[in-house]
């Protein structure tokens, strides 16, 4: 087990009841291990605007094999025209920390 095989991947929500959907979503299909909400500030461009929205980001902590089922189960729920959700990979970690999240996964399909 490297490393390389695990990843964050980001995304937000403004809505709180659909952040659950996506999360709970994730966790019932074990694309996740864990997934961590924080609260924030976006300032950005869309439709020739500048905007400014509380919104919740969304860290969630799974495997590279996992990526695409995420994204896909993300998009499935969320209620924003084009969301945020981006792949960081993990380069390093705890051992046991990664390996905890290899069993909370599933395995790749």
């Amino acid at each position: 087990m490297t490393s390389k095989e695990y990843c964050i991947v980001i995304t937000t929500f403004t809505d709180d009841r659909n952040g659950q959907q996506i999360i709970d979503a994730l966790l019932a299909e074990r694309l996740a291990a864990c997934v961590q909400v924080l609260p924030i500030q976006s300032f950005y461009h869309w439709q020739g605007k500048v905007n400014c929205d509380a919104e919740k980001l969304v860290l969630i902590k799974t495997k590279c094999s996992l990526y695409a089922q995420v994204q896909q189960t993300i998009l499935s729920h969320h209620a924003y025209e084009v969301p945020e959700i981006i792949q960081v990979p993990i380069t390093d970690g705890l051992p046991a920390y990664l390996n905890w999240i290899s069993k909370e996964c599933r395995a790749q399909n």
